[in-house]
């Protein structure tokens, strides 16, 4: 399940149809990352796309690094009681201006891009070296691929 929280500010970032398609296809990555996990439950994932002085903020005081970042996760399966539901996977909150400076095939690829990125964070997949990131780049590219497809949503 997808919670998705637009800042007003930034809903005229794009068209209805581009944002319908967004939800859509982060819907469907975290539908098919719980399908491979063999999920007895639907997973659940907070989305919230917002501004560089929100996300400065949260990581000043998370990672204490004062500046915009394109995207911070927040997983909720790490840490004490991180089992209590492993059905929740946690928040992921993404710069739109960051996101849009970056884009080089458009924001609403960017965002998905970037979804995609930080929901493996919350599955657990980190890039601290080369091998890691190879096998967390593998992992983005067959959720975009889900993400972008019609059609039955199969295990990403």
């Amino acid at each position: 399940m997808l919670t998705l929280t637009i800042d007003p500010p930034l809903r005229t970032a794009l068209t209805a149809a581009q944002w319908r398609r967004l939800r859509t296809g982060v819907g469907r990555m975290v539908k098919a990352a719980g399908r491979r996990e063999g999920a007895r439950r639907e997973l659940e994932v907070s989305l919230w796309l917002t501004g560089d002085r929100e996300i400065q903020a949260l990581n000043r005081g998370y990672r204490g690094k004062n500046k915009p970042t394109d995207v911070l996760a927040f997983a909720q399966r790490e840490g004490e009681g991180g089992a209590l539901h492993p059905e929740i996977l946690g928040d992921l909150i993404i710069s739109v201006p960051t996101a849009r400076r970056q884009a080089k095939r458009g924001l609403g690829a960017e965002l998905l891009f970037l979804a995609s990125h930080g929901l493996c964070h919350l599955l657990g997949y980190d890039h601290q070296d080369d091998a890691q990131e190879a096998e967390m780049n593998a992992r983005m590219r067959r959720l975009l691929a889900e993400g972008r497809r019609r059609g039955r949503i199969r295990p990403a």
